[in-house]
């Protein structure tokens, strides 16, 4: 994966002006509250699809 996944808004204080970081990939900014935050992705949950009890397609 290339592209950075921008969060919304900061997880501390709500507001939406974010930059990224200088820690690396996944470090961000908040220049609202001044600090500054990683995000990571952890991977797949392994429960794939569920099947559907009456037996039609899985939701």
């Amino acid at each position: 994966m290339t592209e950075r996944a921008a969060p919304f808004y900061c997880p501390y204080c709500g507001d939406e002006d974010l930059r990224p970081g200088e820690q690396g990939h996944g470090a961000w900014e908040c220049a609202a509250c001044n600090r500054a935050f990683q995000l990571k992705f952890v991977g797949l949950l392994a429960r794939g699809l569920q099947p559907n009890p009456t037996g039609g397609e899985p939701t």
